[in-house]
């Protein structure tokens, strides 16, 4: 996702400076024509705005940790994870020590949206420290949105998700019986997608479950169940159930315990088939004669 943003924000004209804690991925950026960074602090120091794209709670304070301990720290970070919002509270706090203003900016959208820059911001924070950044979001997102005070873009980001989590099981869920009622998978998936039946899951992850192959991952299995731990949580917090939720989440557990842990989430289809007993015909070789 941090790449993706990255290349967005060079191709409308920003200069990049940009850090991760992968040396290969440094590297790439800086033949993209970024700006490679040796640390965290370095980037703080670079630029008065700063974009936080992390996969974990731990990774969150660690950055707005370094961002407030190397002074001239940033004036605005604008943190784009899906984290709990308590996290995201103490990361507000540990900034705000420095002078920094923390806007809790959450995604909705798959990396590869995220490179073809159909993905939305929902940002949440101070109203006028959220319009101060809007060309910088306008740069990496197809549309953003201003949902209300620090917190709100988290909450939208679960309700968001999910709906991803239920409408991608939902999307297998067909595809599979297609299958057994031995409707070719292609031809359904270009007919559904053109009814009523569609939805953005189908559309983005559909062409995996037909071709059977989910490595080429726009959101793996590994970070979309911390997702679905955190809205689990969210939601229990408030009392409110989430039925079709708990009916998908053993579903992405089952799909991680085949192997997929790496994979697109688009894998839920492996086990809906393994359930429903369907094996894929192999396909023969074609063969092209010349003459």
């Amino acid at each position: 996702m941090g790449s993706a943003i990255a290349a967005n924000l060079m191709k409308a004209r920003y200069t990049v400076v940009g850090y991760d804690v992968v040396a290969a991925k440094r590297r790439r950026h800086a033949r993209a024509g970024g700006h490679a960074a040796r640390s965290v602090p370095d980037v703080g120091n670079a630029t008065s705005i700063v974009i936080t794209s992390l996969p974990s709670a731990a990774s969150l304070l660690e950055v707005a940790n370094e961002l407030a301990g190397a002074p001239p720290a940033p004036t605005l970070v604008i943190e784009t994870s899906t984290l709990p919002i308590a996290v995201k509270e103490e990361a507000r706090a540990l900034l705000a020590a420095a002078r920094t203003t923390l806007l809790d900016c959450p995604i909705s959208g798959t990396g590869s949206q995220a490179r073809a820059k159909d993905v939305v911001v929902y940002a949440s924070g101070p109203r006028r420290a959220c319009r101060a950044v809007e060309p910088v979001m306008q740069g990496f997102a197809r549309a953003h949105h201003y949902v209300g005070p620090f917190g709100a873009g988290s909450r939208m980001k679960f309700v968001a998700n999910l709906l991803v989590a239920i409408h991608n099981v939902a999307a297998a869920e067909a595809l599979v019986l297609a299958m057994k009622a031995g409707l070719d998978p292609a031809l359904t998936l270009k007919v559904i997608a053109d009814g009523a039946g569609n939805s953005r899951m189908l559309q983005v992850r559909g062409p995996m479950m037909v071709r059977g192959r989910y490595a080429a991952t726009s959101v793996t299995l590994s970070i979309f169940k911390k997702d679905l731990t955190i809205i689990g949580d969210f939601a229990r917090e408030l009392g409110c159930p989430t039925l079709l939720l708990a009916a998908t989440v053993p579903i992405y557990t089952a799909a991680a315990a085949m192997g997929h842990e790496a994979h697109d989430t688009a894998a839920v289809c492996a086990v809906l088939e393994a359930m429903a007993g369907h094996r894929r015909k192999k396909t023969a070789p074609r063969i092209i004669a010349q003459g």
